[in-house]
């Protein structure tokens, strides 16, 4: 289709090759995302790598990408998607944060993952959580794939419905 878009008219056929800095402001506009995975996304996309690593600093100087705001809000998206400690912490090792960056995300959490765990469960299994052990076995299997630690799945795996 060598036809010009109906966005485009008055501009010629082809767009104008973007940057590195506005491919990246581009995908960050769109939603967060860590330094590292900003920079493999580019560097994917053929970009010259040097132009591409100097792109995301100048954003970060500027404050448009923030691993700290990525990660807090990453804590808070899996948090409130039913998944646990664990597997969000790993996940923001896959993002290439260090321990302390890692730490101090989690610390931003305010819930509880005991009760996130019975919540996941009372989601599943209904309100008054397993009763048989099949059902316990099935519902501790979710809670491990989800990130949660033993204690977690322990008290979510006996949850006892409140009157």
């Amino acid at each position: 289709m060598d036809e010009i878009d109906a966005g485009s008219a008055g501009r010629g056929k082809r767009r104008r090759e973007q940057t590195p800095l506005q491919r990246a402001l581009g995908l960050l506009v769109r939603r967060e995302h860590s330094r590292k995975e900003l920079g493999r996304k580019l560097k994917a996309r053929g970009l010259d790598a040097e132009a591409v690593d100097a792109a995301i600093s100048k954003l970060a100087d500027e404050g448009w990408q923030d691993d700290t705001r990525f990660a807090e809000g990453l804590v808070r998206n899996r948090a409130g998607g039913g998944y646990g400690p664990l597997h969000i912490r790993a996940e923001l090792g896959t993002h290439g944060l260090d321990n302390a960056a890692i730490e101090a995300a989690m610390a931003t959490f305010e819930g509880d993952w005991a009760e996130n765990a019975r919540e996941l469960v009372c989601r599943r299994f209904g309100p008054e959580g397993p009763q048989e052990l099949a059902q316990r076995r099935k519902a501790a299997d979710l809670l491990m794939r989800r990130g949660f630690d033993g204690s977690c799945i322990r008290s979510a795996t006996r949850y006892e419905a409140e009157d």
